[in-house]
């Protein structure tokens, strides 16, 4: 939003209460729809849950018959890591086929006539989706430990900004399949394939090979399995472990935003936003 100088000459763009209102209100706008379509559509609402928490059935039942008490020893990585997995999927799924929706409904050009601007409206988006996606993550938690009755430490100061950090670069990821979306249409066969890369990533073990913290979940979810499996607060937190967590989210984000401008310029020279 612009300030006026008082000769009425326009001025430099500066946040103001009107403005920080008015995303205020596009942000409201935006959870309100979230919700009316998880109501509208309970059966695929709540099939997305319990797909997830069936996968979690199958490995424990199974893993507790065959692995005996070596599988209670690693139950908290299991649960910690579907825990993270939920979150991720939320928040990659609900950003990659956002654009693939949106562009089936006819809606998508309307994006770009937002006075807010097109990044501005997929940024308060991707606010949003992380903020159902640890909805939907804390209530798997709890269903996880409940059937499992192992209970981990859930320091809210500690595991959610962790989990914030290491989904940042996954939200990364999912502005670069918004933006090849936005110019290529269907990915769908894509999209899948990586979603199960997540599960690679959050399992991937950090003490044999440190090189593998550089990508995407892998420091996150190593730091999570220890403050909940073992208690560790935030601050008790090596600094350069937490440094290396802050750098990958936020430089993972930094990059998939870039890619996702630099797509939607591109889509938009094709004209090609209105096809599908």
């Amino acid at each position: 939003m612009r300030d006026s100088s008082p000769t009425g000459e326009p001025g430099t763009s500066v946040p103001d209460r009107g403005s920080l209102r008015l995303l205020l209100a596009l942000a409201r706008q935006i959870a309100y729809k979230r919700v009316v379509l998880l109501v509208r559509y309970p059966v695929n609402t709540l099939g997305r849950f319990l797909t997830t928490l069936l996968f979690f059935l199958m490995l424990f039942y199974g893993g507790r018959e065959l692995g005996g008490a070596a599988f209670d020893d690693s139950l908290g990585g299991l649960i910690v890591g579907f825990f993270l997995f939920t979150i991720t999927v939320t928040a990659y799924s609900a950003l990659a086929w956002n654009v693939t929706r949106e562009a089936q409904w006819g809606t998508l050009e309307q994006l770009f006539l937002s006075p807010h601007g097109f990044g501005t409206v997929f940024v308060v988006k991707t606010i949003v989706n992380l903020i159902e996606s640890f909805c939907w993550g804390f209530a798997m938690l709890a269903a996880m430990m409940l059937i499992s009755g192992r209970f981990l430490t859930v320091d809210v100061a500690t595991v959610v900004p962790i989990a914030t950090l290491a989904v940042l670069s996954v939200v990364g990821v999912g502005f670069l399949f918004a933006g090849l979306a936005l110019v290529y249409k269907r990915l769908d066969s894509v999209f899948p394939l990586v979603q199960f890369s997540f599960v690679g990533l959050i399992a991937a073990p950090t003490i044999d090979e440190p090189a593998l913290a550089a990508l995407p979940l892998v420091a996150g979810s190593n730091l999570l399995v220890r403050a909940m499996t073992e208690g560790t607060r935030l601050w008790e937190f090596p600094l350069a472990d937490l440094a290396l967590l802050v750098a990958v989210g936020v430089g993972y984000a930094a990059l998939g935003y870039a890619a996702f401008y630099v797509a939607q310029r591109r889509a938009r020279k094709l004209g090609v936003l209105g096809h599908y």
